[in-house]
């Protein structure tokens, strides 16, 4: 393949595989030359320098041996025999130590040490031990004329000798030395020569990424800039190494595949302004829409309540002071009268308390349920019963506002107590889990239960499933009910798969941080038990 076709990578690859090759090669080397060098220092400061301290031993030893013959010699005293007898034990050591420090390839300082030992027992045997006899035997004197008999000559001999041995241990230093200190510029060459290829290889990296990216980036940046500043139809060129001509082609496919959106681009910003005016309208119709509703629950709030709370006063007034004065049907018709007057105005308020959530509001803050459900529990106790159970465990506090939570407590749990069989005390119980960020909230109970098939009407507004004289109430309680969970962020659903009672669920967020409930021993509530 040819070079001009290498990509970038390969050729990166290829400089770092031939610096490696050499750097590796060096270190090999460095190795070698290194651990050679370790050999020779430990020859000079392991081998060599103890040798030599111990050959000047060994001659101090044998200077305290002749120095114990002169003076026993002299005096005669066993006592004067002793620096002879420490000299013995020396000479034995320090001759143990030079062997001990010895290499097989030490002949020169193995050879000077025998002719020292040689010469040592020459000494003894002519000098030391025949005098240490005539002054044990004949006394000093004789001693004495031994010694002075010329006898200096065998340890002068002897003395030769230690300075022989000792100059070739010197020469052992010197040449370790040398090896040594040669070695040591081997390893400066050696890192020299390492310095010289990293050099060359970054200078070489640095030449290869400026003809092959540096240069060739630099001006399909500058192409990229025409185009983008508008000229759509300059064709784009890449140079350098193949992947950026490569890149440069892909980016030209680009360049001409935005050119032939460009169009559609334009049509669909043109249709986007469109249903943007479109609503824009409609939230100018809502904003006018919603300025209504509120004029609209103004006016019943007011306007509407007013005359209805004369008309509902008045037949209660006609009902009171004429009742039984009249004939029965009229009596009825006052009846009926009073009970519409008194629906509406329910209907009403109903439909006022379901315009105001999420318009009229407080701000949300941190909500405890248990603590909700205590003040819903005594709200409802004269609704209860005597018979009546509220019970709850481990609620959550959670982010809203309390007033509208109650609301919502209140509602469903009057719903549970409103549709209870006949002779069964009423039970509700209500509960949470946590699935994820939301709390699921249970609230159950054993009443009359709520067919399947209306499952979907029944969170409908004024959607009632009994006749009006059957159960009171408007029929919006569980409206309500969802609009201020849907407020709060959450879902409610009726759960079919219970064998008795109603069984709701909703959702609220769960705070930020907020840690999962302890267990804890169940809260319950009785009512009027």
């Amino acid at each position: 393949m040819s070079l001009r076709r290498w990509t970038l990578r390969a050729r990166i690859t290829a400089l770092c595989v031939a610096a490696g090759l050499l750097l590796g090669a060096l270190a090999v080397f460095a190795a070698l030359t290194a651990a050679q060098n370790n050999r020779q220092l430990d020859d000079v400061l392991n081998r060599a320098s103890p040798m030599r301290a111990a050959g000047e031993a060994l001659n101090t030893a044998y200077v305290d041996q002749e120095t114990g013959i002169r003076g026993y010699a002299i005096t005669g005293w066993p006592a004067s025999l002793d620096p002879y007898n420490q000299g013995i034990a020396a000479e034995q050591e320090n001759i143990a130590r030079i062997e001990e420090l010895l290499h097989p390839g030490d002949t020169a300082i193995r050879d000077s040490l025998g002719v020292v030992r040689q010469r040592a027992a020459a000494w003894h045997d002519a000098v030391a031990n025949p005098v240490i006899n005539a002054v044990r035997t004949e006394g000093p004197a004789a001693g004495r004329t031994l010694i002075s008999a010329g006898s200096t000559g065998y340890f002068d001999d002897l003395r030769r000798a230690i300075s022989a041995m000792q100059d070739e241990i010197q020469v052992l230093r010197t040449r370790s030395a040398t090896a040594a200190r040669d070695s040591s510029q081997t390893m400066v060459a050696i890192q020299i020569a390492a310095a010289a290829i990293i050099i060359l290889a970054g200078a070489g990296l640095l030449l290869l990424l400026d003809r092959l990216v540096s240069r060739p980036v630099g001006e399909l940046a500058e192409q990229v800039r025409q185009v983008a500043a508008g000229e759509y139809d300059k064709h784009i060129e890449g140079g350098g190494s193949p992947d950026l001509a490569k890149l440069a082609a892909d980016i030209d496919g680009m360049r001409q595949k935005i050119v032939s959106d460009l169009a559609e681009v334009r049509e669909a910003r043109a249709q986007i302004e469109w249903v943007n005016e479109q609503l824009k309208q409609q939230a100018e119709e809502l904003t006018r829409s919603n300025r209504d509703l509120e004029q609209f629950a103004y006016v019943a709030s007011h306007d509407l309540q007013e005359p209805l709370r004369k008309v509902a006063s008045f037949c209660q007034l006609l009902q009171r002071r004429y009742a039984g004065q009249l004939d029965e049907r009229a009596d009825q018709y006052i009846a009926f009268a009073v009970d519409g007057a008194q629906r509406m105005q329910r209907l009403i308020n109903d439909l006022l308390a379901f315009s105001r959530i999420g318009r009229i509001t407080a701000g949300f803050t941190e909500v405890d349920l248990g603590r909700v459900l205590t003040d819903v529990s005594s709200q409802l106790e004269g609704r209860a019963g005597e018979d009546a159970q509220i019970t709850w465990a481990d609620l959550p506090v959670v982010e809203g506002e309390e007033p509208l939570l109650t609301t919502l407590f209140v509602n469903l749990i009057g719903n549970s107590l409103k549709f209870r069989r006949p002779d069964v005390p009423p039970a509700v119980r209500i509960s949470a889990r946590r699935d994820d960020g939301e709390w699921v909230i249970n609230v159950r109970d054993n009443g009359i239960g709520i067919e399947a098939e209306f499952a979907d009407k029944v969170f409908v507004i004024f959607q009632r499933l009994h006749a009006r004289d059957a159960y009171e109430g408007t029929g919006i309680g569980l409206a309500i009910v969802k609009k201020i969970v849907e407020y709060h962020g959450g879902r409610i659903w009726l759960d079919l798969e219970v064998e008795e009672g109603t069984s709701i669920n909703f959702t609220l967020p769960v705070l930020p941080g907020a840690l999962e409930p302890a267990p804890a021993t169940e809260e319950r509530t009785e009512v009027n038990a």
